[in-house]
């Protein structure tokens, strides 16, 4: 059966995962207009300004979210490559909330996807990743991992990787480039790691503000391959927010 999203279900959650931003932004443009309407002359002014500046932001971020999500075909997975195997073994990897486990393993039908989750309630603390797990249930099969530990698979044994929206939540570089490393071990000679992720760069800082600050910059991404032991094989632009680096193993690594 066909995985249909719901209409505007991307941008949905990240309003119902990050309600508080939103109600004070809401409550803080409620006092702004109300300034604006009949608040003392000497500031009435620059009420306009200062709501302007709060809302088109959040509006903004909205809007880029919706079409992401929503209205660019992410989640159909056009633009994944062509599986080298007949029936491939695929993990996928994901930092407590997974949207495409289920997407993935239709692509693949009839094979099997193992999904892994390296969530850690204490070092994860985002407060959306919580709302997120209580809303939907992990992907069947789901096993709990930690990013700092070897993973629970043989040398040479996955032939496919995705990390979709998930690794940047590994902040520590050397942390980030060691769990890399591992996924290097995992997948087969001819295998490949397939990572997307919104950049530190100037589309998603037009589109988040300082939102972005979250994400990692494309030289970081680099630096965390090489340092893994694994090479660019292509990178693919789904959006001009999205990025994803499909990765072989460096044959010159060890």
């Amino acid at each position: 059966m066909e995985i249909v999203r719901k209409p505007l279900q991307g941008v949905g959650n990240i309003v119902r995962f990050n309600w508080h931003f939103y109600a004070l932004a809401a409550a803080a443009a409620l006092g702004l207009g109300a300034v604006w309407l009949a608040g003392p002359p000497v500031v009435r002014d620059w009420a306009p300004w200062l709501l302007a500046a709060l809302l088109v932001p959040v509006v903004v971020s909205l809007a880029v979210s919706a079409y992401v999500y929503d209205f660019s075909g992410l989640y159909r997975l056009a633009w994944l490559p062509a599986a080298k195997a007949a029936c491939p073994n695929i993990l996928t990897v994901n930092a407590g909330f997974d949207e495409i486990s289920a997407a993935i393993e239709q692509k693949y039908a009839p094979c099997d996807v193992q999904a892994v989750d390296f969530y850690d309630p204490a070092r994860h603390t985002e407060v959306s990743i919580r709302r997120a797990r209580r809303a939907y249930a992990p992907f069947p099969g789901t096993r709990a991992v930690d990013s700092r530990a070897a993973l629970p698979w043989p040398d040479n044994s996955i032939d496919l990787a995705f990390a979709f929206l998930a690794a940047h939540e590994i902040r520590d570089p050397a942390e980030r480039a060691d769990f890399f490393r591992e996924l290097r071990r995992v997948i087969k000679p001819d295998g490949q790691i397939i990572v997307t992720e919104h950049l530190r760069d100037a589309a998603n800082f037009l589109a988040y503000t300082v939102g972005f600050l979250h994400f990692h910059s494309r030289r970081a991404w680099l630096r965390t391959f090489r340092s893994a032991g694994l090479a660019v094989a292509q990178e693919v632009a789904a959006t001009p927010f999205i990025t994803t680096f499909i990765l072989r193993k460096n044959a010159g690594a060890a």
